[in-house]
């Protein structure tokens, strides 16, 4: 009986590593192109969260901007293209997400209590899982996979890569 156990956690764990980081990337390119595409059409519910938050910048151009950025990013997570400045990019729109809470802290918080978040505030917060799925994303662009120690240029050398 344990044999079988065995194989099979072994079986799984071996699908897993196949497939997981493969399924995180994707998934998290079909975030940034849908999320971006929402921003470059004008049906994004989220533009006068944007304006209010970077009140600085006219929302009428920023918020088309940001999309296009958004969807680059996720193009290029889906293809694998350019990872390193895609990721960087990944890493400049998600910390801006962040300013909310410290911009607009009366629309992240219940009556100021951090531990009580709003909707937007939840929206925001659930950016963590994204930035942490960025992170593990990025720690392949040397060798395709996460936990390497590949001595520098070691597998970098395409920028386009099959999915």
């Amino acid at each position: 009986m344990i044999s079988l156990i065995e194989r099979v956690d072994r079986t799984l764990v071996a699908f897993l590593r196949r497939w997981s980081l493969r399924a995180l990337r994707i998934s998290l390119a079909i975030v940034f192109i849908w999320f971006g595409a929402l921003k470059i059409l004008d049906v994004t519910p989220v533009t006068e969260l944007v304006g209010n938050t970077v009140y600085w910048v006219d929302p009428d151009w920023f918020v088309p901007a940001l999309g296009v950025v958004e969807v680059v990013v996720g193009i290029g997570l889906l293809f694998r293209f350019a990872l390193r400045t895609v990721i960087g990019l990944f890493a400049l729109q998600m910390a801006g997400t962040f300013l909310v809470l410290i911009v607009l802290p009366e629309v992240s918080f219940q009556d100021g209590n951090i531990f009580k978040l709003t909707v937007e505030g939840e929206f925001v917060i659930k950016n963590l899982v994204l930035l942490s799925a960025g992170l593990v994303v990025g720690a392949t662009v040397r060798s395709g996979s996460v936990g390497s120690t590949d001595a520098p240029g070691e597998h970098a050398g395409a920028l386009f890569t099959h999915l």
